[in-house]
């Protein structure tokens, strides 16, 4: 039997439980700001590399072509994974009148913006 006059605490305070609740907001508020962020990271990635797929298209087409490239600006629009891709390939001369430079820059707005993926590649005179 306890003594007159002492209690026994059953449960939690009021207090500790606003303490619990703080904690478990703080807590879930930066659980998801870290998904929001590994999610925004993916996306991006996707693009990249989709992009980089496009360059690599566009120099293996120019490479495996039976025409030689003239030196210039080519800009065009290709489709993958259900999406449109605006290339521009810029092919320049080298010290070798046999061998040309392509530079690959691919977006994702027609009108211009930041490249998602940017490609340097040389292409020889077919035999």
């Amino acid at each position: 039997m306890l003594p007159r006059g002492s209690r026994v605490q059953r449960g939690f305070t009021l207090i500790e439980v606003l303490v619990a609740l703080a904690v478990l907001a703080i807590s879930l508020a930066a659980v998801i700001n870290g998904i929001s962020s590994n999610v925004s990271n993916a996306a991006h990635l996707r693009d990249r590399t989709l992009a980089h797929w496009v360059a690599m298209n566009k120099v293996a087409e120019v490479q495996t072509g039976a025409i030689f490239p003239d030196t210039g600006v080519t800009k065009g629009e290709a489709l993958l994974a259900e999406r449109a891709w605006y290339w521009s390939m810029t092919v320049a001369g080298t010290a070798d009148a046999n061998v040309r430079r392509l530079d690959v820059e691919v977006r994702t707005r027609q009108d211009g913006g930041q490249s998602l993926a940017r490609l340097v590649a040389y292409a020889g005179r077919p035999q």
